[in-house]
């Protein structure tokens, strides 16, 4: 069965271009709302899974679904740093494992209202274990015993009081801000202060988690089911990369959830601009189509043409969409983390996922909008259609 060549479907674009850009535009407008809630969500999700490694160990309370539910005495914590075989040591024979304490505070915000922000309470071991991807980037590092602390890249502009020389009071004790790090991951979203200052002026008695490097990652598996059932120290162990991605679940749920009522109520509007375009289209063809006809192409070689002139329009309306959108690529913003309510920093990104999903849904919105007109540009008659032009 012949079909029509794709020169005409080009061809016709040309000759109603007008309607046809505005089309594309209010495609592309769709396309790139979604587009930018996807990239949204790829930004938290990816904030966290590029900081997850399979050799590091997170130890929590067993129950516990993340470090600010967790808690572990510091006898307990001690007794699992020292007894447990499967954790590495550095050159000096000595654990490469580190208890720390976190809790959220109210902060001011510099464009006003609160927010609660991460405090981490750390050991000097920490840095040790994090290595280069934990850098400071002005100031100095904190002293260990010392009322100072050292504030992610992403606070120092949203949250008063995180530069450095500023002093940040944490219930009643002041902390003088030392630096200023830079860190994959959520951490760059946190203010770090030494662990036992920070449990004194936090006034809690217990660390939140253990964090430790892995002799053979392999050992993972082995070493959760011992801790499991273990009589002395329970515990409740997942490689960082797992425990991250848990941590991320409420908030993406979110940004799915809002990028398909988005999708739902403007790709509606969407479908409907694009089958009126090609409504008009077929008014406008209706000779043409009655030609076409009569030189003995099928209605299906006719409605093919139609439905794809409608999924061109929407490729062009998704290829803008996705330039719309790309200038929001790495830009900055922060929200609530529903895992941990806290405020966590992250960027857009613009994913080669999340254009490759924008183009996908705009040609999907352009073959349902195409669908009614195609439908009856194919079951015109030649004589009718050659009699209405």
């Amino acid at each position: 069965m012949a079909l029509l060549p794709f020169q005409y479907n080009v061809r016709s674009l040309f000759v109603r271009k007008s309607t046809a850009l505005l089309t594309v535009f209010s495609t592309g407008a769709t396309v790139a709302v979604l587009a930018g809630v996807l990239a949204l969500q790829q930004g938290f999700a990816t904030m966290f899974v590029e900081r997850g490694r399979t050799d590091l160990a997170v130890f929590l309370r067993p129950g516990a679904g993340s470090e600010g539910e967790s808690a572990f005495p510091r006898d307990r914590a001690e007794i699992l740093i020292k007894g447990t075989p499967e954790i590495a040591q550095d050159a000096s024979g000595k654990p490469l494992a580190a208890a720390e304490v976190y809790l959220a505070i109210r902060r001011f915000k510099m464009d006003g209202g609160e927010t609660n922000v991460p405090i981490r309470g750390v050991q000097p071991m920490t840095f040790e274990i994090h290595g280069d991807d934990v850098k400071i980037v002005e100031g100095d590092k904190l002293t260990p015993g010392r009322d100072e602390v050292i504030v992610g890249q992403g606070l120092v502009d949203r949250i008063r009081n995180c530069r450095v020389g500023a002093d940040l009071v944490i219930n009643t004790t002041p902390f003088r801000v030392v630096g200023v790090f830079e860190s994959k991951g959520g951490y760059r979203s946190e203010i770090w202060g030494d662990a036992d200052r920070m449990l004194e002026a936090l006034q809690r008695r217990s660390f939140s988690r253990i964090i430790a490097v892995l002799r053979d990652p392999a050992q993972l598996p082995e070493l959760t089911a011992r801790l499991a059932t273990d009589k002395q120290v329970p515990a409740k162990v997942m490689d960082e990369r797992t425990y991250l991605k848990s941590q991320t679940g409420g908030l993406s749920a979110l940004f799915f959830g809002l990028g398909k009522f988005l999708a739902v109520i403007m790709g509606t509007a969407a479908v409907f601009t694009g089958t009126n375009a090609m409504l008009s289209a077929l008014a406008a063809r209706v000779h043409e189509i009655g030609i076409l006809l009569s030189m003995g192409f099928r209605p299906f070689a006719i409605f093919v043409a139609f439905e794809l002139e409608a999924i061109l329009i929407g490729l062009l309306g998704g290829i803008v969409g996705c330039v719309l959108v790309l200038p929001l690529n790495f830009f900055q913003t922060g929200t609530t983390n529903f895992n941990t309510f806290s405020e966590v920093v992250f960027s857009f990104r613009t994913t080669p996922m999340v254009m490759v999903t924008a183009v996908v849904f705009s040609m999907f919105l352009g073959l349902l909008g195409g669908a009614i007109p195609a439908w009856r540009a194919s079951r015109l008659r030649p004589t009718e259609a050659l009699r209405r032009g």
